[in-house]
């Protein structure tokens, strides 16, 4: 997936509201920017970092950037780590074309946002002759708390919980269900459950594991001109 255009290096003055960030453009410019995350960011949003902007070009939006990537370093050197929840969907939806995900290949059709389960649109659903549909949720991961491990969730979410549920209850009803975490962090080399920050999401996601939703963790490589899926990860219990 490359940025749509060159991306704009600011510094990060302050987040709030979750969804919003005070940032300072190289040129002194204090602007205030759209934060597609609705997570904790836990280590991503200290003031003085350096961070990257895209620009949508709409004037009618009231704040046309969006805070994209931030360089930190998580305990392994600095690296860019990508903050906007919504590009793994992008990214999930080029690797599934492009056959990238082995689990994930030889099916005739890709249809995104179905309805599914109780009022839940499934991410992805894919479809093919003689095989069983695979209901598939993508999580973006952006948490670092120990060098090289990913960890998800950065925050209480219920909606994380009920996912996993809505994908037991697929699989008890015959179909293939996966939850794959799409890890923006290029230092990564294993991804685990955050059990400490919600319970909850961890006995959910174990009871769908019994249940037979396959997990799969796959990190990305991040520079300024783009993001793309890069390897598999293995998921560890630590």
């Amino acid at each position: 997936m490359l940025f749509d255009s060159a991306l704009i290096r600011a510094t990060l003055a302050g987040r709030y509201k979750r969804f919003l960030a005070d940032v300072v453009l190289d040129n002194g410019d204090v602007r205030t920017v759209h934060v597609a995350n609705p997570g904790a960011m836990t280590g991503l949003d200290r003031p003085l970092s350096r961070i990257w902007l895209s620009n949508s070009g709409n004037p009618l939006r009231k704040y046309p950037c969006t805070w994209e990537l931030v360089e930190v370093d998580l305990g392994s050197g600095t690296e860019l780590v990508g903050v906007n929840t919504g590009q793994p969907h992008e990214l999930m939806a080029e690797a599934i074309a492009a056959g990238l995900i082995p689990e994930l290949r030889d099916y005739a059709a890709v249809r995104k946002e179905v309805k599914y389960g109780q009022r839940s649109r499934v991410d992805f659903l894919l479809e093919g002759p003689a095989r069983p549909a695979c209901y598939l949720e993508v999580k973006n991961v952006h948490l670092m708390r120990k060098p090289r491990l990913a960890e998800f969730p950065d925050c209480v979410t219920e909606r994380g919980a009920k996912h996993l549920r809505e994908l037991a209850h697929m699989r008890a009803d015959g179909a293939r269900a996966m939850m794959l975490f799409v890890i923006q962090i290029p230092s990564a080399e294993r991804f685990s459950v955050a059990r400490d920050i919600d319970p909850a999401y961890a006995a959910a996601f174990d009871q769908a594991r019994l249940a037979g939703v396959e997990m799969l963790a796959w990190r990305c490589n991040v520079n300024l001109a783009g993001i793309r899926i890069a390897a598999p990860v293995p998921i560890v219990d630590e």
